[in-house]
């Protein structure tokens, strides 16, 4: 896997998971009580032995690139490293990134200086756990100049993804990004049973891509000189189809885009629950992340259930259910948490407790549910925020509801006795 150079994109704005992205970029986001997004990608490629990758960057990347820094030290005898490549300004280009495809366009005079056969594009906002040597493998046997990783979807998901069309033979013939309803029925993949292409089924009837993308060195250096769209599934890859040889690598493991507040939020509950698609703690592919050299959780007379409870917590007559609580959490007596994400906090609480009348955590008597608390909340005692009344959108003080979910901000203090 030496011939392999990895090129992981941090991601735009992050919007849609606001205000989660408040403060940091998407692969900064916590997930799963102890980890980042980013740990995701670039475990992934550890584990393939790919051990050269680069992480563009452009919006709130301090988070990122504080986390990348003290967790990715690689062998200094060994060729190895994953480096941030930051949006700069150029004398030839006065803008930031404007999307997928621009942002490597504009790194490519930093990495084609490094010696590389294959170039694998990777997001920095997924869920999933994928052997890339078998991608890799799959693309040089095929002969393509560019492979991207697909998968069979439901209807309602295709609507969000980029979507291909297959002739008979399985080959592409052609690739929309994020379809409308009505155009998504011609858009079924077309491939028969016991075709060698990848094909979709009556319940997933529509292939789509990953976001993972494996270009040959001469088709992407080509391709981004000779086109100038600025992303991959809007512009480069349906401009490819007549010159390129484009093909689907089929994926049948679980993969997730945890990029909005829903999907994050429903990506984090399936973690607890019995026989769930992805684990964080495979015994064979771990997920690798900073270690804390934390002290173990203490459960001081708590009921538990079907949740993950991250190290250095402390947890004092309360029901956990459902749920993840992240490092250094503190939840105090009386409460009752069901269907909630605590991301947990960076430190613990000082011993001056002057400069708040909020302690750090969770207050007494709090009910939670459905609800994702960011780092270093302070929910005052007897609050309760379970958004009773199905509000779907709304900005309360301390917290936010996007999508029908509570979300109580980085850093953020929620009143005692607060209803919402």
């Amino acid at each position: 896997m030496a011939n392999v150079l990895t090129l992981i994109l941090g991601g735009g704005r992050g919007t849609r998971l606001f205000p989660l992205t408040g403060v940091r970029s998407k692969p900064a986001v916590p997930i799963g009580g102890s980890y980042r997004l980013i740990d995701i990608p670039i475990s992934n490629c550890l584990h393939a032995d790919l051990r050269r990758m680069f992480v563009l960057t452009q919006f709130n990347s301090a988070s990122l690139n504080r986390h990348i820094a003290l967790t990715y030290r690689l062998d200094l005898f060994s060729p190895g490293f994953v480096e941030i490549l930051a949006a700069e300004l150029t004398p030839e280009s006065s803008d930031w990134f404007q999307g997928t495809a621009d942002a490597v366009r504009r790194a490519m005079r930093h990495f084609v200086q490094y010696s590389a056969d294959y170039y694998l594009i990777l997001a920095g906002d997924h869920l999933y756990r994928m052997d890339f040597r078998d991608l890799v493998t799959s693309h040089i046997d095929s002969g393509a100049d560019i492979t991207i990783a697909a998968q069979p979807v439901h209807l309602d998901e295709a609507s969000d993804m980029g979507i291909f069309r297959f002739d008979a033979h399985g080959h592409i013939v052609g690739f929309e990004e994020k379809p409308s309803r009505e155009r998504l029925a011609a858009l079924t993949s077309g491939v028969p049973a016991g075709s060698d292409g990848p094909a979709g089924t009556a319940e997933r009837p529509f292939v789509a891509s990953m976001g993972i993308y494996l270009f040959s060195r001469r088709s992407l250096i080509s391709t981004l000189e000779r086109h100038d769209g600025v992303d991959f599934g809007r512009e480069i890859i349906p401009q490819a189809l007549g010159s390129q040889r484009v093909r689907a690598y089929l994926f049948d493991g679980y993969w997730a885009d945890v990029g909005t507040v829903e999907s994050f939020y429903r990506a984090n509950l399936m973690l607890t629950r019995p026989g769930a698609p992805f684990k964080f703690h495979d015994p064979t592919r771990p997920i690798f992340t900073h270690p804390r050299f934390l002290a173990g959780s203490r459960l001081l007379d708590c009921h538990v259930r079907n949740a993950i409870v991250a190290e250095g917590c402390y947890l004092e007559q309360c029901t956990v259910e459902e749920s993840i609580v992240g490092i250094r959490s503190r939840i105090s007596r009386g409460c009752r948490i069901a269907r909630s994400v605590l991301l947990g906090a960076d430190g613990y609480a000082s011993s001056d407790a002057s400069a708040h009348t909020t302690p750090l955590g969770i207050g007494r008597d709090v009910v939670l549910d459905g609800v994702i608390v960011d780092k270093n909340a302070r929910i005052g005692e007897g609050t309760r925020l379970t958004n009773d009344a199905g509000v779907q959108t709304a900005d309360g003080e301390g917290y936010y509801v996007r999508g029908g979910i509570v979300i109580v901000p980085k850093g953020a203090v929620v009143q005692p006795g607060t209803v919402a």
